[in-house]
C-alpha cells in the first residue's frame, strides 16, 4: 500500500462518524432513547454540545496547526484525536436509556476528536503528494469518503429498519451495534495512515516551540486582514458554510420534534447521499457557465427557500423534496467556494491562505446550532429555530455580493 493509498483511507475511515453518528443516529437516539423529554429541550441540548465542540476546535485549531507545523507532529497528534473520537463513540453503544448526560458527553468528546484529526490530516498531504497531485489525491480523498460513509450508513441503517434480518432482538439494538460498527471502522481504516504515512522527525517540545506556533497564527492572520476581498469571501463563507453544516446537524432532530416518523428521515438521508454526489459534479458545471459566485448565490437562494418552507412542513413527503433539493446544491455550494476563494488570493501565499479557509469550513456549524436550540426554546416552538438558520444564509450572500475579485492584486 502507497503513503497516498494510506492517506485516502483516513477519509473513508473518519466519514463514517459524520454520516451514521452526527447525522443519522445520534440525534434520533438522543432524541428518543437516551432524553425522552420534552423536544424543545433535547434540541437546546443537542444545538450547545454542537456548538460547544465546534467553538473549542474553532479556537484551538490555529494554535494547535502551527505547535504541528513547528514541531512536525501532524500525525502524532492526527492519532491522539481519531483515538479520543473513536473511544468517544464506542462508548454510546455501551449507554442505556436516560443516560442523556453521558451521551452527550461521549457525542461532544466525538466531536471534537473528529474535527481535531481533521486540522492535522489536511496538512498531511503535502507529504505523501506532490504539489501536481494536490488536487488529484484530495479529490479522491473526498470521493472515498462519499463512499465510505455512504455504505456504512446504509448497512446500519437496514440493520436499523429490518434487525431481525441480522439476528437483532430490536432496532435499539441494532443502533447500539451501528455505534460500535463506526468506532471500529473508523479505527481499522485509519490504521494504514498511521503505518504507511511518513512525516519528517519531530521537534522535542519546548516552551519555544508554542511561542513560534503564536508567532505564525499572528502573521497569518495579518496577511489575510491585507486582502479584502479574501477576507470579506471569508467572513461570508463563515455565516452561510454554518448554516449549511447546521441542517445536515439538526435535520434528524428537527424532524423527529415536528412528529415526523425516523424511518422516513433516515431514508431521507440516504437520499441526500445518492442525490449529493453526481450533483456536485454537476453545479461545478453550473459554475463555469454563468460564474462560481453567482451559482454560490443561486445555492444560498435555495437554502433560504428550503428552511422557510421546512417551518412549516408536516409531512415526511415533503420532508423526502427538501432532502432533494439540499442534495442538488449542497456539495455544489462547498466545491464552488473552494474553487472562488482561489482567485481571491495571491498564488505565493496560497497555503497560509487555504489554512484559514479549511479551519473555517471544518469547524462550522457554531452559530447555528446555539441559534437553533435558543430560538426554539424560547419561542417554544422547534418551527421557530430552524427558521432562525435563514439568517445565516441572508448575512453570508449579503457579504459575498460585496466581494470584488477585481481588486486583487496579484
Amino acid at each position: 500500500m502507497t503513503p497516498k493509498t494510506a492517506w485516502i483511507l483516513y477519509d473513508f475511515a473518519n466519514s463514517a462518524f459524520a454520516t451514521t453518528v452526527m447525522a443519522g443516529f445520534f440525534p434520533l437516539f438522543f432524541k428518543q432513547y437516551w432524553h425522552g423529554g420534552a423536544p424543545v429541550d433535547s434540541t437546546f441540548q443537542l444545538g450547545l454540545v454542537n456548538a460547544a465542540a465546534s467553538g473549542l476546535i474553532l479556537v484551538t485549531a490555529p494554535l494547535l496547526g502551527a505547535i504541528a507545523d513547528q514541531g512536525r507532529l501532524h500525525k502524532r497528534l492526527l492519532a491522539g484525536f481519531a483515538l479520543l473520537g473513536i473511544c468517544a463513540t464506542f462508548a454510546l453503544a455501551l449507554l442505556q436509556a436516560g443516560m442523556a448526560t453521558y451521551a452527550l458527553l461521549c457525542f461532544g468528546l466525538g466531536l471534537v476528536g473528529f474535527s481535531g484529526a481533521n486540522i492535522f490530516y489536511d496538512s498531511l498531504l503535502m507529504e505523501v503528494a506532490a504539489p501536481a497531485e494536490y488536487e488529484r489525491v484530495s479529490s479522491l480523498g473526498f470521493a472515498l469518503g462519499y463512499l465510505g460513509g455512504g455504505l456504512l450508513f446504509a448497512l446500519n441503517v437496514a440493520m436499523t429498519l429490518e434487525p431481525h434480518w441480522f439476528g437483532l432482538a430490536s432496532s435499539e439494538q441494532a443502533v447500539h451495534l451501528a455505534f460500535a460498527s463506526v468506532a471500529m471502522w473508523w479505527l481499522v481504516f485509519t490504521l494504514p495512515l498511521l503505518w504507511k504515512v511518513d512525516e519528517r522527525p519531530c521537534r522535542r517540545l519546548s516552551l519555544s516551540l508554542v511561542g513560534d506556533a503564536w508567532r505564525q497564527v499572528a502573521r497569518t492572520l495579518g496577511h489575510v486582514r491585507a486582502h479584502r476581498p479574501a477576507f470579506l469571501f471569508l467572513v461570508a463563507y463563515w455565516f452561510y458554510i454554518d448554516g449549511v453544516d447546521t441542517i445536515v446537524r439538526m435535520a434528524v432532530d428537527y424532524g423527529l420534534a415536528i412528529g415526523l416518523g425516523w424511518k422516513g428521515l433516515i431514508a431521507a438521508l440516504l437520499l441526500v447521499q445518492f442525490v449529493g454526489f453526481p450533483a456536485a459534479v454537476a453545479y461545478g458545471r453550473l459554475g463555469e457557465w454563468i460564474g462560481a459566485k453567482r451559482a454560490i448565490l443561486l445555492g444560498l437562494a435555495v437554502y433560504v427557500g428550503v428552511t422557510a418552507f421546512a417551518a412549516r412542513l408536516d409531512s415526511a413527503t415533503e420532508f423526502y423534496a427538501l432532502a432533494i433539493l439540499i442534495g442538488l446544491v449542497q456539495g455544489g455550494v462547498q466545491a464552488l467556494s473552494r474553487a472562488y476563494y482561489a482567485h481571491l488570493i495571491p498564488k505565493a501565499m496560497a497555503a497560509e491562505f487555504f489554512g484559514f479557509y479549511n479551519m473555517l469550513g471544518k469547524f462550522a456549524a457554531v452559530l447555528g446550532p446555539l441559534l437553533v436550540g435558543v430560538t426554539g426554546r424560547l419561542a417554544g416552538d422547534p418551527r421557530a429555530g430552524i427558521f432562525s438558520i435563514v439568517a445565516l444564509f441572508l448575512i453570508g450572500g449579503a457579504v459575498l455580493l460585496r466581494v470584488r475579485p477585481q481588486v486583487v492584486a496579484s
